[in-house]
């Protein structure tokens, strides 16, 4: 592994820029937060670029056994015992891949955003939150050790709290992002169980060392899975919270509450990817568990099918987005699920490109209509903003995997991965998601074309005072949409399955994932199978553009509103996303609520506060007054308590205690004796009194009674009664005793 010393300033840059502008920005001018929070994304690429391109590839291109890599130790980070973890940098195939997205994507986002939030007054904050968040990406990706990945984790986690509800005085923007907060927590759990378990098995948390020591996690641990299953499935609950797959993916819709540029950014190259990362970084734990990457596959699948669903009905811009954006993700995981690990972060790079350059082509819409996002108010906008019109058209075909653009490839060889996959545990688990997945994409091209067309076709449906102010977003932002609606059109080229020559991806992730079936589960197909399938995709794709274009090429066709008024419920149930929030709402936020009401009121206000808290108190201040009173400084009084306590102590120190010895059994007719005369050495006046028959009639005077004989067998209470002459009857004491007499 190859050392150099600048990889610290790759995070260190944007994590300067954002306390600069935190903290500074707003006695700078806005001029400089521009430059600030752009030049050190810029920087941070720049120095990727040569991570990449300048160090790494070399070392690829030798061919050397092993994973390629650059690395930098920046210091040591914890010391216990034998335990030692460094701060460490590793830049190798999959973290560069990784690194040049985040801030070459995210470059173009902070660009953009100079032009969209011009008329936030509150400018520096969230430039400083962009570079936040993009630092603690960056920390995330080249993290060597599962602690350093979980900082940038807890990072993106902490800033899409802020970035969300970066317009905090509303109420709703402030709930979104303790929504998203909160669901994020969930994941992170299970992400934090995962590496103790790792710790656990290999005592390390070293990403080098658990791969050398892959083969402990085969080890048999619970209900007959290896150790391997348990830590991948814990890695990817924390992977389905950070990228919104079934049942976290709630978070995400309502994470289009912030400025659009954050949408771009949280959905397009930064925190949704994180989980996919995760899954396929930790790649040599899950191929040893066909049973958790059948989990991966099968949950992926399904939530890219679902998700594309629930764009059918929706009627805000960056919502269909969202959903989008979850299905999109539903499709890496479905293909990391099946072994295709460089077919999903493949897809993961062009997605990148055309999700983000969608993002920002929505806030471009917006800007033109006044921040409206409704699209049933929109309609005919190509003329008036025929930039983002033709930006938005090259990246909605490339989603819809229309061949020559990036989608079309990614998707081609995700679908390719599914159809050749081969699980032992789950044998039909690669046709399963290819079918679910080839659904997915009909939906997708569906629901895209279906949000073209109302947007940028037909007449413009918005009242007149928003027709007379429609325009074209300024330079700063229409440069970065076109960027990136090339990055959409031409960033497939690289990775064409078919031509193994070409295929630049495959080869450049082939040391980190492997290249044949046993390394990463891969199963190449024939040609003529692969071209089979690409073409099917085609198909699919344009059939869902076609039905799109037939309902809704000039608006909505009277065939629409005739679908929905025959199918009036199923419009409802898709329109409110399954009542899936609802039905959270009533089974977990209720619940949770009232326990915390029950909680408070009960645990805290009352045993806590009245009784804990102010009950002290009260008996502090009660028992205070009492000794007040009684300290009067009156002489006299002090000598009567003095008389009365010593009287008390007297009387209770010669009472007599009532105790006897004796045989616990004895025989019918045979004598038996008890003793209480031990007593009598205190020299009291004592008098006793026994009771044999427990009648409550005492027979027998004095401390040695004659030997009493019991006539029948049985148990019987012998019952001692002693007083003290000198203080009289208020000075007696019993005691009783069981006998046994047998025949």
């Amino acid at each position: 592994m190859h050392e150099i010393g600048y990889l610290h300033l790759i995070p260190l840059l944007p994590l300067l820029g954002a306390a600069i502008n935190l903290i500074l920005g707003k006695r700078l001018p806005r001029p400089v937060v521009h430059f600030v929070a752009c030049g050190v994304v810029f920087a941070a690429a720049t120095l990727a670029l040569n991570a990449v391109f300048g160090d790494l590839y070399p070392l690829w291109k030798a061919g050397r056994a092993g994973v390629p890599a650059v690395s930098q130790t920046v210091y040591t980070w914890l010391h216990a015992g034998d335990f030692t973890l460094n701060l460490r940098l590793v830049v190798d195939p999959l973290a560069g891949v990784m690194i040049l997205v985040v801030t070459i994507v995210g470059f173009f986002i902070h660009v953009y955003s100079m032009g969209y939030m011009a008329h936030e007054p509150d400018y520096p904050r969230f430039f400083g939150y962009l570079n936040l968040f993009t630092g603690s990406m960056l920390i995330l990706v080249l993290g060597d050790s599962l602690p350093v990945m979980f900082v940038g984790w807890e990072g993106v986690g902490l800033c899409s709290y802020l970035l969300i509800g970066f317009w905090y005085q509303k109420d709703h923007n402030a709930f979104c992002g303790r929504k998203a907060f909160i669901v994020n927590r969930i994941g992170d759990f299970g992400f934090l169980l995962g590496m103790f378990l790792c710790f656990v098995t290999a005592d390390t948390l070293s990403l080098a060392e658990l791969r050398d020591k892959a083969d402990l996690f085969r080890t048999v641990a619970w209900l007959g899975m290896p150790i391997a299953f348990w830590v991948g499935l814990l890695l990817f609950v924390g992977a389905c919270g950070k990228s919104a797959q079934l049942p976290l993916y709630v978070w995400l819709p309502d994470a289009m509450a912030g400025p659009t540029p954050v949408s771009a950014l949280i959905h397009a190259a930064t925190m949704v990817t994180a989980g996919v990362y995760l899954v396929a970084r930790m790649n040599f734990i899950y191929i040893l568990s066909p049973a958790v990457m059948a989990v991966v596959a099968l949950v992926g699948a399904v939530t890219a099918l679902y998700a594309a669903t629930m764009g059918f009905a929706q009627n805000d811009f960056k919502k269909v987005l969202a959903y989008s954006t979850i299905s999109q993700l539903g499709f890496m995981f479905a293909a990391v699920g099946v072994g295709a690990f460089s077919a999903g972060i493949f897809h993961l790079y062009t997605h990148a490109f055309f999700k983000a350059c969608l993002f920002l082509c929505a806030g471009s819409v917006m800007h033109a209509m006044g921040d409206r996002g409704d699209i049933r108010e929109m309609g005919g906008l190509r003329r008036r903003t025929p930039i983002t019109h033709w930006t938005f058209l090259l990246s909605t075909i490339a989603i819809a995997g229309i061949v020559p653009w990036s989608g079309f490839f990614s998707k081609g060889a995700i679908l390719a991965g599914a159809f050749g996959a081969e699980n032992p545990a789950f044998h039909a688990v690669g046709m399963v998601v290819w079918v679910l997945l080839l659904a997915a994409a009909l939906c997708t091209a569906f629901y895209m074309f279906r949000l073209y067309y109302l947007v940028f076709s037909g007449e413009c449906r918005a009242d007149e005072h928003t027709k007379a102010h429609l325009h074209e977003s300024p330079p700063a932002m229409t440069i970065p949409l076109m960027v990136l609606a090339g990055g959409a059109v031409v960033g497939g080229l690289i990775g064409i399955t078919m031509v193994p020559r070409i295929d630049l991806v495959s080869r450049w992730l082939a040391p980190v994932f492997g290249t044949g079936p046993g390394a990463a589960g891969a199963h190449h197909l024939s040609l003529g199978t692969e071209l089979g399938l690409e073409a099917l995709a085609l198909v699919i794709a344009g059939a869902g553009i076609g039905i799109a274009w037939r309902l809704y090429h000039n608006g909505y066709s009277d065939l629409v509103k005739a679908l929905v008024l025959s199918l009036r419920w199923a419009h409802k149930v898709v329109f409110n996303k399954y009542y899936v929030d609802e039905l959270y709402d009533l089974l977990l936020v209720r619940p949770l609520r009232g326990l915390a009401v029950l909680c408070h009121r009960v645990l805290d206000a009352f045993v806590i506060d009245l009784v804990i808290v102010n009950g002290s108190a009260w008996a502090v201040d009660f028992l205070g007054r009492g000794a007040k009173r009684l300290q009067s400084g009156d002489v006299q009084r002090y000598l009567v308590a003095i008389l009365v306590g010593v009287a008390g102590i007297v009387f209770f120190a010669s009472r007599p205690s009532a105790s006897f010895t004796a045989p616990r059994q004895a025989r019918v007719g045979a004598p038996w004796q008890a003793d209480a005369s031990p007593l009598l050495r205190s020299g009291r006046e004592l008098t006793f009194a026994w009771d044999f028959d427990g009648k409550g009639k005492f027979e027998a005077l004095g401390a040695r009674p004659a030997p009493h004989t019991f006539a029948k067998p049985g148990k019987h209470r012998v019952t001692l009664k002693v007083c003290d002459r000198r203080f009289g009857s208020s000075a007696c004491r019993e005691t009783v005793q069981k006998v046994e007499v047998t025949p």
